[in-house]
């Protein structure tokens, strides 16, 4: 398996190197751990200046510090991340965070991204709806957003798409959910249509109407969730089909942290109607407002 680990030196990315480190990984496993230094001048349109501080041969300069404040960050993880079956490997960036990282994804053919929540600052490296939905949006394979230093129980948000298929592989594919369980959710929305501008006795209909369409939506969802459990049950996991009714994203955040999840897998689009769960609103609002760590596989297409 091949992983591309992004660090800050923040908590957060500090978090998201433990996390890694707990994964049991497949011997030949390679994790690139690498930091991106931002141009000063893309940050605030001035050039490095010299600041007080030794670095031995005089006075280090902004860019110095920062450039060492990044290898630092991966010298760090390399030390969390070593062990005799892994192959670590460290680079230090220079570019926009967000392209840098999924431009890096991409030359090293990367399994899976992973990052942390937030970052450590003004230039902060990791900043959640910056550079975390960047990357979510454009790299070539699934990012995990970490926020805690370990998968714990699972959560899988599934609608039948061909998106929550691709989300439904990394199960199958990759050993770091061997023994975890899995929750497969399916998502049923039950607003009740409002009765402005419906003449009277009309309204009626329309929720007699609805109501038949909110029982086929449960129906759905349920057999859903039900064929989902039982293919990862047949691969030899451990997973429940749970059936949930109201708004998607709302619903997915309230269960994880109701529950104690510890990771919601998810893919990013989906179909539209009563049983729509994967828009890309859906997976962002879930990525912002989750109480745990979140993997978003987004469907790409060849070419």
């Amino acid at each position: 398996m091949r992983i591309l680990l992004a660090v800050d030196g923040s908590v957060s990315s500090d978090r998201a190197t433990q996390l890694v480190a707990s994964f049991p990984l497949p011997a030949e496993s390679v994790v690139r751990v690498v930091s991106v230094q931002q141009p000063f001048t893309d940050v605030l349109a001035m050039s490095w200046a010299a600041v007080g501080t030794s670095n031995g041969h005089g006075l280090e300069t902004e860019e110095q510090m920062d450039a060492r404040h990044h290898r630092e960050a991966i010298e760090r993880a390399e030390i969390t991340l070593r062990r005799t079956d892994l192959k670590v490997e460290g680079f230090l960036l220079r570019g926009r965070p967000g392209s840098s990282i999924v431009d890096e994804a991409t030359a090293f053919a990367a399994d899976l991204v992973v990052l942390g929540s937030r970052g450590h600052g003004a230039i902060a490296t990791m900043v959640l709806g910056s550079t975390a939905s960047e990357v979510v949006d454009h790299a070539p394979c699934p990012v995990l957003v970490a926020r805690s230093n370990s998968l714990g129980s699972v959560a899988f948000a599934d609608d039948g798409s061909s998106t929550a298929r691709t989300a439904e592989t990394v199960f199958t594919r990759w050993p770091i959910f061997e023994g975890r369980h899995i929750d497969v959710l399916t998502v049923a929305e039950n607003a009740v249509p409002v009765a402005a501008g419906f003449t009277p006795g009309l309204y009626d209909q329309v929720l007699a109407s609805y109501a038949r369409s909110v029982d086929d939506a449960r129906k759905e969802v349920a057999y859903e969730s039900a064929t989902a459990a039982q293919r990862l049950h047949a691969a030899g996991l451990d997973a429940v089909p749970v059936v949930l009714e109201g708004e998607a994203a709302a619903e997915l955040v309230r269960f994880a942290a109701e529950r104690g999840t510890g990771t919601i897998v998810m893919g990013t689009r989906g179909h539209t109607g009563l049983t729509r769960l994967f828009l890309g609103s859906v997976a962002r609002n879930v990525l912002l407002h989750a109480p745990c760590s979140v993997l978003i596989a987004r469907e790409v297409n060849p070419g």
